[in-house]
């Protein structure tokens, strides 16, 4: 991912608060020949033997994912193979009206994370579980109900045969943050409350943001 000097993130701990927040990932390996690349939707968590959380600098962690069976990926998804997991947070298309300049370009406020690792398939169906359950619970203490997984771990047992668990050792990890920093002051505090007078949360969550950059 090609990022310019000004849409760096000021801080690391903004790429960890991003993937934790948004830890849907696209993961993406060359795969080779024909029916290479491959791409397939996935959650992705800290490993917990690991880590007790997202660890604050994502180069070096440990993460932990998993995949349908049947998905060709899975087939094509070697240890040792190196995996690119793309993170996508808040973000809103910026309409030229709101520069109240001309002329003027209209362009997209986004942010991203870019994780590139290392892949150890896991064999074992009792890691894979593991893998399953340590899933559920980190999401179900961020983003659930208070859902107790205790009963449904013969569900569990019986659905595992058909999951693909991996682990990804972490070499690198690259932020976007673009925010409109490369705006004059009076253009981005204009952008800035016009996302965050809108309805959708996606724009309030851009310019909350926006509000916590260095200026």
């Amino acid at each position: 991912m090609f990022v310019p000097s000004f849409y760096r993130e000021p801080d690391g701990a903004w790429m960890a608060e991003l993937v934790r927040g948004n830890p849907l990932a696209l993961a993406v390996i060359n795969g080779g020949g024909a029916d290479g690349p491959f791409a397939t939707h996935l959650p992705v968590i800290p490993d917990p033997a690991a880590h007790g959380e997202w660890p604050a600098d994502l180069a070096g962690a440990t993460l932990l994912g998993h995949m349908n069976r049947m998905n060709p990926h899975w087939e094509a998804l070697k240890t040792d193979d190196v995996i690119l997991l793309a993170f996508t947070g808040p973000h809103a298309y910026v309409s030229p009206a709101v520069y109240e300049v001309t002329p003027a370009a209209p362009t997209w406020n986004f942010t991203a994370v870019h994780v590139r690792g290392v892949v150890e398939r896991i064999e074992s169906a009792e890691e894979t579980l593991q893998v399953v359950r340590s899933t559920a619970l980190a999401f179900e203490g961020d983003f659930g109900a208070g859902w107790d997984q205790s009963e449904s771990l013969d569900y569990f047992r019986q659905i595992v045969s058909g999951v693909g668990a991996f682990r990804i050792a972490v070499t690198s990890a690259k932020g976007m943050f673009k925010l409109s920093q490369e705006q004059p002051a009076e253009v981005f505090d204009r952008v800035q409350k016009s996302f965050d007078g809108r309805e959708c949360t996606r724009h309030r969550e851009t310019a909350r943001l926006m509000g916590r950059l260095p200026r």
